[in-house]
């Protein structure tokens, strides 16, 4: 297990060891004037992760009070429900999009097994549904505040339609969820996660806008790490997003199915990882984090709504 890293007082990252690797999601404990919450929570399935990284910290669960999420996906919220039936004076904050589902998973949950199929349960474990009366459901421009500080709700849709990305003013700081993209600790290169069924480029464009319109001089993100190179991220994380989209449009007008659109990508973003001097455990876990399967769905249904 790796140890939780201290990013500034009363600020922690742990590690959540996603399938038994490291670098990959991340959880942060955030810890103001006696009060504590969790920015994300990671899946079920890293919940012993999460759990260990917070006991080394000393830090006694049942005392978060708080629980934040950027959107619903399993990987950033699947132990949320899980985490508050433990935590009993824990509360869930999330998009009011996002809502619904985490109160009632079912549609959310059979979205997903027609996804994962079989590796459904080894990827994520349970998703426990959220009882109603602790869900606070946010809006753009909401504030969550911890003990003396605040963060504040930045509706950043893109990726997902029910995205938040939390912005803690004080430290000028952004925990980013997925719209700032994935981009593992010390590599020069940012991956766009692009699953469907939200993708939205221009969204996506204009989320990025709004954040750089706060001057964050740090990026807090969820897969995974930290980041303060904010101009040069976000540019690269522009630019694969439409280069992406190039190459997949200009293959699918060569007659390319979706078997052969995911080889296509991969071999241009295996490329692109090389290029950056990426090794092969890094491909891992991005391809982890974010796989191009998903992502080549993801662009062929926001296609297919744009050509509607």
């Amino acid at each position: 297990m790796t140890v939780p890293l201290e990013l500034d007082r009363g600020l922690h990252r742990i590690d959540l060891q996603f399938q038994a690797q490291p670098g990959v999601i991340a959880a942060y404990l955030f810890e103001d004037a006696g009060e504590r919450a969790l920015i994300e929570t990671g899946p079920t399935s890293t919940l012993d992760a999460l759990l260990h990284g917070l006991a080394l910290l000393d830090v006694d669960p049942t005392s978060i009070s708080k629980i934040l999420v950027t959107h619903i996906h399993l990987d950033h919220a699947g132990a949320a429900g899980t985490l508050i039936r433990r935590f009993p004076q824990a509360h869930l904050y999330v998009h009011e999009i996002g809502a619904p589902h985490m109160i009632d998973p079912e549609r959310l949950l059979v979205s997903a097994r027609r996804i994962y199929g079989e590796q459904m349960d080894s990827l994520w474990g349970a998703f426990e549904p959220v009882p109603d009366a602790r869900v606070h459901p946010l809006t753009d421009g909401d504030t969550v505040v911890v003990g003396d500080n605040a963060l504040d709700a930045i509706y950043t849709p893109g990726h997902a339609s029910h995205h938040i990305a939390y912005h803690d003013a004080r430290r000028h700081a952004i925990f980013t969820g997925d719209v700032a993209g994935v981009r593992l600790q010390g590599l020069d290169y940012v991956r766009p996660p692009t699953p469907p069924p939200d993708l939205d480029l221009d969204l996506w464009s204009d989320s990025v806008e709004r954040i750089r319109a706060l001057q964050p001089e740090t990026l807090h993100l969820t897969h995974f790490g930290t980041f303060t190179d904010i101009e040069t991220h976000f540019s690269q994380l522009l630019v694969r997003l439409k280069a992406w989209g190039y190459v997949l449009k200009a293959n699918i007008e060569d007659g390319h199915d979706r078997d052969q659109l995911i080889e296509d990508l991969a071999a241009f973003g295996s490329e692109e990882i090389r290029e950056s001097g990426a090794d092969n455990s890094a491909a891992e876990r991005l391809e982890l984090a974010t796989p191009y399967f998903m992502s080549v769905d993801g662009y062929l249904r926001y296609f297919r709504r744009r050509s509607h």
